[in-house]
């Protein structure tokens, strides 16, 4: 293998390593509700650990998601065939904007900085 081809599957590899790594994110505070837009039609909803996070279904195509006690947990969202529809990390935090990502060694760690930093649960 040449040196150009070992250095482009190099970079390949590194950026399907990377879209991988990132999960979609959903943020909301405490004591907070945001509305969720579905694009196809929710038949089952589950959330991860109801204590931080819960979800009202106000119909097929509109979630509203409440931020519960600071912490991470996940959401399911799946039609009625089973396949999923939505999924993503549910990252409570007092306040949304003062949340950091810091990204080490391929690791991705998350800090609520309101009013000092300290890193979420995971």
């Amino acid at each position: 293998m040449t040196h150009a081809l070992q250095m482009a599957a190099a970079a390949l590899t590194a950026c399907l390593m990377a879209g991988t790594a990132s999960a979609e994110r959903f943020l909301v505070e405490p004591g907070m509700t945001e509305p969720l837009r579905l694009r196809g039609e929710a038949a089952s909803v589950v959330i991860g650990d109801p204590e931080i996070a819960d979800v009202a279904v106000h119909d097929e195509h509109l979630l509203l998601v409440t931020g519960k006690a600071p912490g991470k947990t996940n959401l399911l969202v799946l039609d009625r065939d089973g396949r999923s529809l939505y999924a993503a990390d549910i990252m409570v935090a007092r306040n949304a904007s003062e949340l950091v990502r810091v990204n080490r060694a391929g690791q991705g760690y998350d800090y609520d900085c309101a009013p000092t930093c300290r890193i979420t649960a995971d």
